[in-house]
């Protein structure tokens, strides 16, 4: 399946049910096309209207990496650490942490 056909599928479904996994979906969909303002768009969305999804963090601020606004992920990643302190998921604080560090290096 093509990476638009993927896309058209996902926003049809985003249009029916408006939840954070098919708004993510969608800004992957967009960053694997490579039309970041399209993916970023959809990640400040989510970020938003789903400010505790937390594996939105990481991957928005890897985007904003790509676009060498260093500053501006370390907010991010230090918003995710937040969020994922609250749910308590590990697996995510220890990801966006060393991805923060990275960028504080």
């Amino acid at each position: 399946m093509s990476n638009s056909k993927r896309l058209d599928q996902l926003l049809d479904m985003l249009s029916k049910s408006y939840e954070p996994f098919l708004l993510f979906a969608v800004a992957k969909e967009y960053e694997k096309m490579q039309q970041l303002p399209d993916a970023e768009e959809n990640y400040k969305k989510l970020l938003a209207d789903f400010p505790d999804y937390v594996g939105n963090y990481y991957h928005y601020g890897k985007l904003i990496e790509k676009q060498a606004d260093f500053e501006r992920a370390i907010e991010i990643y230090s918003l995710g650490i937040a969020v994922a302190q609250k749910a308590g998921d590990r697996h995510s604080l220890s990801e966006l942490a060393e991805a923060k560090m990275n960028l504080e290096d």
